[in-house]
């Protein structure tokens, strides 16, 4: 296991990080395992957020006894001040600790939402007041848009940046990355496997791995998913390797997708999970994780080239920062069902 300063913290932290958001979603004795084997194995970066269900709650219980082991990062997508304070103190309390070593500023993709989460009554304060306090160590931003957290973070005002970063989404290396090496931040990468779409699992994290990046965030759930996790890790990418990820990034990146979520389909199409999955489906076929994603919206899917409101004029595409063809990649999307 690799380990590096993260940014300018002092602390040195894992290539691999626990991302935590997937515990709640199986029995808690599995997920009081999958942590404590990560621990056990070296893994000292512990993610989660305020807004991913009881995942809190399972950790303080978890893993609480053994809080001076690892880095512990947690999350507010709160943007007024009295909303932020009141999710960390709620944090503290689930996490059974009396300090976060980091507090996000989650999911700021807009400018009002940066704007908003700045102001003087917005989150950011609640952050600096619990950082006074003792309550919160470090804090970091998290966003879908690589271009402006590269302008966000000049401010100065954070220590850490939390990014997408995987062979679908690899926008970042080149417009966000740089930016963050430059100012000496934490770089933190996270949906390496976009969510359970890419394959196989040990080469999809080996791409992250391989950028200049501090840990790279798995959502683990299982111990086997934390072995399985860990043996991608366990020696340097080389010079060939290197050049067959960044070949493999530019083709299956070729969507351009950063799954901002601007875009919404009156059919309730998740646009940016089809955009991002395109290239893999076609090139590597998909896990069971995406073929049940495909199954489950099958419908939805062989429709849009029939909803006529959108014949004309996409009104996904209306809202796309980046003016991306998003409709005909969706209709395309149908062969999957042939």
């Amino acid at each position: 296991m690799r380990y590096r300063e993260l940014g300018s913290t002092g602390w040195n932290v894992s290539a691999l990080g626990f991302g935590a958001m997937n515990l709640p979603g199986v029995p808690y004795e599995q997920a009081h395992t999958a942590l404590n084997e990560a621990l056990d194995l070296g893994i000292n970066y512990v993610d989660t957020a305020a807004g991913y269900r009881n995942s809190e709650e399972i950790i303080g219980q978890a893993i609480s006894h053994r809080r001076k082991e690892f880095f512990l990062a947690t999350k507010t997508a709160q943007r007024d001040y009295a909303g932020a304070k009141a999710e960390i103190e709620r944090s503290l309390e689930r996490m059974r600790t009396d300090t976060l070593d980091l507090l996000q500023i989650h999911y700021v993709n807009r400018p009002h939402e940066y704007n908003a989460a700045m102001a003087e009554d917005g989150a950011y304060q609640a952050a600096l007041a619990a950082k006074r306090e003792g309550k919160v160590r470090f804090i970091g931003i998290t966003g879908h848009r690589p271009e402006l957290l590269a302008r966000w973070v000049r401010s100065g005002r954070f220590d850490t940046t939390l990014f997408h970063l995987n062979l679908g989404q690899p926008f970042a290396v080149n417009d966000l990355i740089p930016t963050l090496s430059e100012l000496g931040m934490g770089r933190v990468a996270m949906k390496p496997l976009s969510g359970g779409f890419f394959q196989p699992v040990e080469r999809a994290l080996r791409y992250p791995y391989s950028q200049d990046v501090h840990v790279v965030l798995s959502g683990m759930a299982s111990a086997e998913e934390v072995r399985q996790n860990l043996r991608a890790f366990e020696k340097e990418v080389e010079e060939q390797e290197q050049a067959e990820l960044e070949a493999l990034a530019g083709r299956l990146g070729g969507h351009d997708c950063r799954r901002c979520n601007y875009c919404t389909c009156p059919l309730g199409i998740p646009i940016p999970d089809v955009m991002i999955s395109s290239r893999l489906r076609d090139e590597f076929g998909l896990l069971p994780k995406g073929d049940g994603f495909y199954q489950k919206h099958k419908d939805k899917l062989l429709s849009c080239a029939d909803y006529e409101p959108c014949r004309e004029q996409p009104l996904c595409q209306e809202k796309c920062p980046y003016h991306l063809p998003m409709a005909a990649v969706v209709r395309e999307s149908a062969a999957y069902f042939s």
